[in-house]
Order: C-alpha cells, then sequence, then structure tokens
C-alpha cells in the first residue's frame, strides 16, 4: 500500500510541477495579461495545495519504504531530495506566491519577469530531479522483481 501511495504521490507530484512550468511558459509567450494572473491564480490555489501534500506524501512514504532498504539507487534518491525540499520551499512556493500578488496589482515590470525567470529555472531543476528519482524508482523496482 505504501508504494502505491508512493508512486501516486510522486507522479501527481510530477504533473503539477509539469503543468506549472508548462503553464507558466505558455501564458507568458501566448496568452494575455488576464490569461497570465488567472495561471498565477490557480498554480497558488489550487496548486500550491495539491503540489505540497503530494510531495509530503511522497517524501513521508518514501523514508518509511527506505528504511527497510539500503544501495546505490535508494542513496541517489536520497541526497536529492533536500535539493527538491530546499528548491521548492525557498524558491517555488516564496516565487508562486509574490508572482500571483505582482500580478493581481498589475506590478508585471523587470522585478516580476526576473522573479519569474527564476521560477521557471527552478521549476526546471526541480522537475528534471524528480524524474531523475522516478527513473531511479523504476530501476529499484524492477530489480527487486
Amino acid at each position: 500500500m505504501k508504494q502505491i501511495i508512493h508512486r501516486s504521490a510522486a507522479i501527481t507530484a510530477t504533473l503539477c510541477v509539469a503543468t506549472f512550468f508548462s503553464s507558466t511558459l505558455l501564458v507568458e509567450l501566448f496568452g494575455s495579461i488576464e490569461a497570465m494572473r488567472k495561471v498565477k491564480a490557480l498554480i497558488v490555489f489550487p496548486g500550491l495545495f495539491i503540489l505540497v501534500t503530494a510531495i509530503a506524501l511522497t517524501g513521508a512514504t518514501g523514508f518509511s519504504l527506505a528504511k527497510q532498504r539500503s544501495g546505490r539507487v535508494i542513496n541517489r534518491k536520497k541526497k536529492r531530495m533536500p535539493f527538491i525540499a530546499i528548491n521548492g520551499v525557498f524558491v517555488l512556493i516564496p516565487a508562486a506566491i509574490f508572482l500571483n500578488q505582482w500580478a493581481i496589482e498589475g506590478r508585471l515590470d523587470t522585478q516580476f519577469y526576473l522573479l519569474q525567470a527564476a521560477e521557471v529555472i527552478a521549476g526546471a531543476v526541480n522537475l528534471v530531479l524528480i524524474t531523475m528519482s522516478i527513473t531511479d524508482g523504476k530501476k529499484f523496482t524492477q530489480k527487486r522483481k
């Protein structure tokens, strides 16, 4: 059961990050200011609620599952998780909240776009790290079978 929850939560988190990333890029390139405001608002709620819940479940079940296991693959996953968490908590979540607030206020200035660029880069990094962890998880479960 833990493995199912872990896998489902990891996929949900990955899809959230990918959706936030792609919708941000698409709306910036092709959308109106009102569409951009809507995307920023949806990322904050319900997006962050879904993402934070999924990441918390992924982390909790992952640590629980890893207690019984060891090896290179598990160690790589354990080393990645702090970077994913720090990037999320200290860059992505605050950036999403500030960008949403600034979009509501109409503050689409240089500061907005610099933070937007930092958010896109941090989101891409997290997406790569999460995908690497999922790939390692697949390798680990295939090895065990």
